[in-house]
């Protein structure tokens, strides 16, 4: 017998699959900001959404609100990381167009 329901470790996995796709399609969509250990991280993210909707039924209340709260924390940690990654790809540019316009004032 299959007991399918929609609890919060269900939803918990299903709001980490959509984090690690999003993820994911920015890393193809944005060649300029992607990391080495992209895909790592968005095969880990699968994997925990995956154990967190299997096994999320055995979580008791403080347990899954433990995994809610490292959940968020993962999710704005990764934000910040794209936005800075962003940041440097903008750094990077800039340095790139002063040097060209050093070297054709010469």
């Amino acid at each position: 017998m299959i007991n399918f329901g929609i609890t919060p470790n269900i939803i918990l996995g299903l709001v980490m699959i959509i984090c690690g796709s999003i993820f994911y399609s920015i890393r193809t969509s944005k060649k300029e900001i992607q990391g080495s250990n992209d895909i790592f991280l968005t095969t880990l993210n699968l994997i925990y959404a995956g154990i967190i909707i299997i096994h999320g039924w055995r979580l008791d209340p403080i347990l899954l609100f433990s995994q809610i709260t490292i959940a968020i924390i993962v999710g704005f940690t990764t934000v910040e990381n794209i936005q800075l990654r962003e940041q440097l790809n903008i750094g990077v540019k800039r340095k790139k167009y002063r040097r060209r316009t050093k070297i054709r004032q010469m």
